[in-house]
């Protein structure tokens, strides 16, 4: 049996080893070079069956539902989510476990001669190496494999047709609202986005859409019908027909594709994750049974129960209550907004947030003006954070000055917050803006619990 620190060692030198490459946000519109890499090492990615999800928000929370309802159903499952929190082996899940550090460097140690010999076979045609991403989309396709799996809920990384997941063939096709976000990557409309994202519909795919735009909207019809074999979408095919929420998560009903299910209860908070969950039943549907066999209520009501979500309006503490969201875009914003509104009764809110440089700031802080009390501006350990003064600029315009703090270090921002909330009971922390944000403050947290034990 590996140390302790053999693990800690094997993770960190495979995390160098992908560190080194082009860093995970700056991805190439490419697809080649991930097939070349799985074409050496024999297709794994085709040796089990796929779900595949795109969207723009809701991607993880939408995974993770779907592998924990088809898990319920005795299937060995594997979930590719990113980004991580906290550990890499987060986006690579066997039964709904991340992959232990051991058998996560043994595939990688297998499959290195390959990733090394299509960087060669890249550079020599005047091409960047393997990505971050790509490498890693390739390590997590063999482990999958080697576990082996019966199914892999395979989330994108950006887009679609590009990503690096696109080289996997998904049974079912699964699109959770699309909206404007990595635009200078995806397209600068609604429309675009959603073109770019319609490439994970393979020939004879099932797909499963939630609410979307009318641009979208139209953008996965036309595609359904020229390549899929069943266009399914949330409020026209299947609907949740009441739901009610609470500080403990939502109780919800579904008309599905194959089935009705009555007074569901799921331990996440916000109305969209209802709509995530709907969308995941039907998905499972579709996959199980070809949309014509109902779900049990035997596996489907404990699956339901037993789903998180981390990072995803996360209460982590309850005194004082401390919301953690990864919201990074202005629709996530509005859904974090709705969620303290419906949930939490608009609790007195003092946010801590931070924003990477590319985001659309303003967008953001306008969803959270709205709900937040007060605001305490910082900075991720991201190199993509925005720098506090700039986003503070941002912040007062939308705030007023006297509802803008600033500290440049995280750990003091959440001591500020704490200090600013009234003595009230349901004063509330909530910490937003990027994932890197939610990692940072979940990692601290961790090592705070670990020095108490």
């Amino acid at each position: 049996m590996s140390s302790e620190s053999d693990a800690l060692r094997m993770i960190q030198e495979i995390e160098s080893s992908l560190m080194a490459r082009i860093p995970e946000h700056k991805l190439r519109p490419r697809l080649e070079p991930t097939r070349r890499a799985v074409e050496l090492l024999g297709d794994p990615q085709k040796s089990y069956r796929v779900v595949h999800i795109t969207g723009t928000n809701g991607k993880t929370s939408t995974s993770r539902i779907i592998e924990r309802i088809l898990r319920e159903h005795g299937l060995r499952t594997g979930r590719f989510t990113s980004p991580h929190l906290i550990n890499l082996n987060e986006r690579i899940a066997l039964d709904g476990e991340p992959i232990s550090n051991e058998i996560l460097y043994e595939v990688f140690k297998d499959i290195e001669p390959v990733l090394d010999m299509v960087d060669q076979e890249l550079l020599a045609q005047g091409e960047s190496r393997l990505t971050f991403f790509e490498a890693l989309a390739v390590l997590a396709f063999a482990a999958f494999a080697d576990a082996p799996i019966d199914v892999l809920v395979l989330e994108v990384g950006m887009g679609g047709a590009w990503d690096s997941t696109n080289v996997a063939d998904g049974d079912v096709a699964v699109f959770t609202p699309i909206d404007l976000d990595h635009q200078e990557r995806l397209g600068w409309t609604i429309a675009e986005i959603a073109e770019t994202k319609s490439g994970i519909i393979k020939s004879g795919a099932a797909v499963v859409s939630a609410v979307q735009p009318k641009e979208a909207l139209e953008v996965l019809e036309r595609v359904s019908e020229e390549i899929g074999d069943t266009f399914r979408i949330l409020g026209q095919d299947f609907t949740v027909t009441e739901y009610i929420e609470s500080d403990i998560g939502i109780t919800f009903s579904v008309d599905g594709l194959a089935g009705k299910y009555e007074n569901l209860f799921i331990p996440l908070h916000g109305a969209y994750q209802a709509a995530n969950a709907a969308v995941a039943i039907a998905a499972v549907e579709e996959f199980i049974g070809g949309a014509s066999v109902p779900l049990s209520d035997m596996i489907l009501r404990p699956a339901l129960a037993d789903v998180s979500s981390p990072g995803r309006i996360q209460v982590v503490s309850k005194s004082p209550r401390i919301i953690l969201d990864a919201a990074h875009n202005p629709h996530g914003a509005l859904s974090l907004a709705n969620a303290l509104e419906s949930s939490f009764g608009l609790p007195h809110v003092v946010g801590v947030v931070s924003i990477l440089g590319e985001k659309d700031a303003e967008g953001i802080l306008k969803h959270l003006e709205t709900v937040m009390a007060e605001i305490i501006i910082t900075k991720s350990t991201s190199v993509r954070a925005n720098d506090t003064d700039s986003l503070a600029v941002i912040a007062r315009e939308v705030f007023g000055s006297d509802r803008v703090s600033v500290e440049e270090d995280f750990r003091d921002a959440l001591s500020l917050a704490e200090a600013k909330l009234p003595p009230t009971p349901n004063s509330t922390i909530v910490v937003t803006g990027t994932v890197s944000l939610i990692g940072d403050v979940l990692k601290f947290r961790q090592i705070q619990e670990d020095s108490d034990v």
